[in-house]
């Protein structure tokens, strides 16, 4: 599920199946109601909002995956496609599984669901 409406429509002619928060008629939804949406629908929700990771490390959920996009401000929605594109075979088992893949010109992060937040991360 996708709020960047060039992205999704670049992804599903690309032949993966999207869809955009508007054709659910979502677009002014909490980002609580589009994560509870993309998780009743099995999707991954494909954002650069670091809000819905935020969600999910409070609420300790399993689902969605997230594909938190960094690093994109001011690039076109083909860039973007394509980044995700050229990485999708490496982080598609993790998105399967349930994960925040964070995603930049250069590095991949991923944290697996339900994020164990009483733990110290790695120094």
């Amino acid at each position: 599920m996708l709020r960047h409406p060039a992205l999704a429509a670049l992804l599903a002619e690309a032949g993966h199946d999207t869809v955009h928060v508007r054709d659910l008629d979502l677009s002014r939804a909490s980002d609580e109601r589009v994560m509870s949406r993309a998780g009743a629908d099995d999707r991954v929700l494909v954002s650069s909002d670091t809000d819905f990771g935020e969600l999910l490390a409070r609420t300790n959920a399993g689902a969605p995956s997230l594909l938190l996009l960094r690093r994109q401000s001011g690039r076109r929605a083909a860039q973007i496609a394509g980044l995700i594109a050229a990485n999708l075979d490496a982080i598609a088992d993790d998105l399967q599984a349930g994960a925040i893949v964070a995603l930049s010109d250069t590095r991949i992060r991923v944290r697996p669901l339900p994020l164990d937040v009483t733990r110290e991360p790695p120094s």
